[in-house]
């Protein structure tokens, strides 16, 4: 049967770009060129002797060939990544992948885990720390945090927090200031961005995180959104605003931490904006059942119930209220 059996990766390619209806989206979820995926694709027609994509316009359309296997092939290779994932499980039953994005894994996640790891010794876990939106139901990944990220009616996702946004720097910075008493005074004082051009799931995230748009939302005038320090990586514009460099959009309750020790200074209280984004901890239903990733999710929503109910009150005068007990619709 294998010599009438083009090759798995061809295979896999082109389901990919029938799914995604684009050679670019294939390419991102492989994680691949698109001249590779364009390859693969080639080589599957050339097996077969038929032509499976065409050009259509600016974009690609399927031939009737390829209409014909699209949907059975896409079964399949859910069918196969279930079975891998049944075996891998089958040595590794302890064992947790959490997807996560860096600057949450780095200023409030790690330094919690010992406590995880000391309740639940028989159990590894793996941060796979990036920018990337995992499919949980195609990968290996167990768990998910995210952050502003529309919600999956096939997932179960349930908020850790809602979010808080406002201007914090470090304690000198503040103090070499003159006395800040009018949030207008951020117009003369050096900005530090964290830039999500490359980020195409973060609308809403951006929304609250740029400079000009939190401006707009309070009438301040002035400031100028295109000068000052950028960064992708939102714990590197922290570490930058932690050293001195400038101002920082923050937000409560993950910077919790270096605030009450110090290191960062809310600004100008009456510009604190509860946000309509939280962090929220994702799981599939299948993944839910284990009791490796119970233990853990049990774990992380009494962890941030606790963390909220430590904590000083945050720059607005109250912590925002969530009830983690309770999937989000």
């Amino acid at each position: 049967m294998a010599d009438w059996i083009p090759s798995l990766n061809s295979l896999r390619a082109f389901e990919a770009v029938a799914r995604n209806g684009s050679y670019r989206r294939a390419a991102a979820e492989l994680n691949v060129t698109d001249v590779a995926v364009k390859q693969l694709v080639v080589k599957l027609e050339a097996a077969l002797g038929k032509r499976l994509v065409v050009r259509q316009g600016r974009g690609i359309a399927l031939t009737e060939a390829a209409i014909a296997g699209a949907g059975t092939l896409e079964i399949a290779m859910r069918q196969i990544a279930d079975a891998v994932q049944k075996m891998r499980a089958q040595d590794n039953r302890q064992r947790l992948i959490v997807s996560v994005e860096a600057s949450f894994a780095t200023t409030w996640l790690v330094s919690r885990l010992e406590d995880f790891r000391s309740r639940n010794p028989g159990i590894s876990v793996l941060i796979d720390s990036s920018q990337r939106i995992v499919d949980l139901h195609r990968s290996d990944v167990d768990i998910a945090i995210r952050y502003g990220v529309r919600s999956d009616p096939a997932l179960l996702v349930r908020r850790l927090f809602n979010d808080l946004v406002y201007p914090a720097c470090s304690p000198a910075l503040a103090a070499a200031s003159a006395p800040l008493t009018d949030v207008g005074q951020l117009a003369r004082m050096p900005l530090i961005h964290w830039d999500m051009a490359q980020l195409p799931w973060a609308n809403a995230t951006r929304s609250w995180f740029d400079w000009g748009e939190w401006a707009r939302r309070l009438g301040v005038k002035g400031i100028d959104p295109g000068k000052g320090l950028r960064f992708s990586d939102y714990g590197m514009a922290v570490q930058a605003a932690i050293s001195g460099k400038g101002v920082i959009l923050a937000s409560w309750p993950i910077l919790q931490d270096p605030i009450e020790a110090g290191l960062l200074v809310p600004l100008f209280r009456e510009s604190s904006r509860s946000t309509d984004i939280g962090y929220d901890l994702v799981t599939t239903p299948e993944a839910a059942s284990r009791p490796a990733v119970a233990a853990f999710t049990d774990w992380l929503l009494d962890t941030a119930r606790q963390a909220m109910a430590s904590a000083r009150t945050p720059p607005d005068g109250k912590i925002p209220r969530v009830d983690v007990s309770l999937p989000i619709p």
